[in-house]
């Protein structure tokens, strides 16, 4: 394929694209198939001599939407947003055309400056503390990681190094692996499994802190278990605060905590992943305060912020606790800026060492809709989130649903009903031993018409569940 003909297939692209998002409403959210089902349907090895573009997009069409969970179909209320806007699309075609790999600054300068100007931007946006800026001189500063995951696991990580030299200093005579064996990090036990998931890697204990009646962790509860470990000889060394739980939305209660890891030099990790976007409006930032006591703060913008993924914007008040940690210089990733102190060399970030020009993405979408177009699509999805849980039918959507009280068998049987009819698609989560359907609003073209249908296929579905309950217990 030359220039010639890229033009002319790009624009095709381009059309089946914005075809697809103009006709998404019509497709069924959740595919109708079984596992294995792709394999039959091409070769098994792959074909000797080219084949042309239409007979690929053809079987895309055949072979692969038919595979497909549509996650921007305004009847996808599963797991979370995952952002989409065409400004972002242009981004991630101009990236895979320039195609750099920007490990270090020398390898793609822009793609490295970029990054650090668009995550001071955002941070701006977000009323971040200046100490969490990069600007011309300061000490902090942003990154783009793949996943909060990655965030999670990498600043673990970078505070486990710091706490090992710590007391190495004060205690020469223990080795890496005495401190290691004592080591422990917190999070709440509504806390995403992927901090548990870092614990793993790290190689360190994890402690869940129980919630409140609302599901948040409070300062009292923390300062306990963190008296009963230092009593036991353990030591603490990494708080993960969440704001937004994957099960309820709930929010851990930043001014209690945050004075307690400072006083307790434990390093404080603010995972805001899905709600983080919302800090964009004045009104909403208030949920961020305690942000100032963090080490390090994360979110997704690829989640609401209409950035595709993978952009996960990550800060620290201190930068040299992630290069202490995953500094390595070979001879073939060195450069003449490297020690000048005007440059950042992306991979002592993270855990990867090649990474993509993510921040053309957070440029084109922040210069295209504007802080002010921000701020109005966040409210929009407010909005939508007032109006169900002012009304009566719908307020269960948005604090999740047992529609059976006290009975987990019926709504794990109501779910996989809604799920196998493919009109709508939830997923569940565990909320103290109740199961309960989660509903969230995800796709940016969702309206009121969307969730209307939703509620009254949902009632439809539990009024015939119960209709067969009853007819079996006769």
């Amino acid at each position: 394929m030359d220039t010639t003909e890229f033009r002319k297939r790009g624009k095709e692209m381009v059309d089946y694209v914005a075809d697809y998002f103009e006709q998404l409403d019509k497709r069924q959210v959740y595919p109708d198939v079984e596992p294995g089902y792709l394999r039959p349907l091409i070769p098994d090895s792959a074909p000797q001599d080219p084949e042309s573009f239409e007979d690929v997009l053809k079987d895309v069409e055949k072979i692969i939407m038919p595979g497909v969970t549509h996650w921007h179909s305004p009847y996808f209320f599963a797991y979370f947003p995952t952002a989409s806007s065409f400004p972002a699309l242009f981004a991630d075609i101009l990236s895979g055309g320039i195609g750099c790999i920007g490990f270090s600054w020398a390898a793609s300068p822009a793609c490295t400056e970029l990054e650090t100007v668009m995550l001071d931007w955002l941070g701006k946006m977000i009323n971040l503390p200046e100490e969490f800026l990069a600007g011309k001189d300061g000490e902090g500063g942003g990154v783009i990681q793949g996943s909060a995951s990655e965030a999670t696991l990498v600043t673990l990580l970078a505070a486990r190094t710091r706490t090992i030299r710590r007391v190495q200093s004060e205690n020469p005579e223990l080795t890496e692996a005495d401190i290691m064996s004592k080591l422990v990090a917190y999070a709440s036990d509504q806390a995403h499994s992927s901090v548990e998931r870092a614990g793993l890697i790290g190689g360190v204990k994890i402690k869940n802190i129980p919630s409140d009646d609302k599901f948040a962790v409070r300062g009292s509860a923390l300062k306990k278990v963190l008296h009963e470990d230092r009593a036991a000889g353990l030591i603490p060394f990494f708080f993960c605060a969440t704001l937004g739980t994957t099960p309820c939305c709930s929010f851990d209660r930043l001014l209690e905590l945050g004075p307690i890891c400072n006083k307790e030099n434990i390093w404080m990790h603010i995972d805001a992943a899905y709600a983080g976007s919302a800090f964009i409006c004045p009104e909403f930032r208030h949920l961020l305060n305690g942000v100032e006591f963090a080490d390090s703060f994360n979110f997704n913008p690829h989640k609401w912020l209409l950035v595709n993924f993978d952009c996960s914007a990550m800060w620290v008040k201190t930068r040299s606790d992630l290069t202490n940690a995953f500094k390595l210089d070979p001879l073939y990733l060195q450069h003449c800026h490297q020690e000048s102190g005007l440059v950042t060399d992306y991979r002592h970030w993270q855990i990867p060492l090649g990474r993509r020009f993510r921040s053309l993405k957070m440029w084109f979408v922040f210069r295209m809709y504007g802080v002010k177009g921000l701020q109005e699509y966040i409210r929009k999805c407010s909005n939508a989130f007032r109006a169900g849980v002012t009304n009566r039918h719908l307020k269960f959507m948005f604090i999740g649903l047992q529609l059976f009280q006290g009975s987990n068998k019926l709504n794990e049987a109501l779910l996989k009903s809604i799920n196998d009819a493919r009109k709508i698609h939830l997923v569940p989560c565990h909320l103290r031993e109740k199961f309960v359907l989660r509903f969230a609003i995800c796709s940016r073209t969702v309206e009121s018409v969307h969730i209307q249908f939703a509620w009254k296929h949902i009632s439809k579905l539990a009024t015939e569940l119960l209709k067969a309950q009853d007819k079996q217990q006769q």
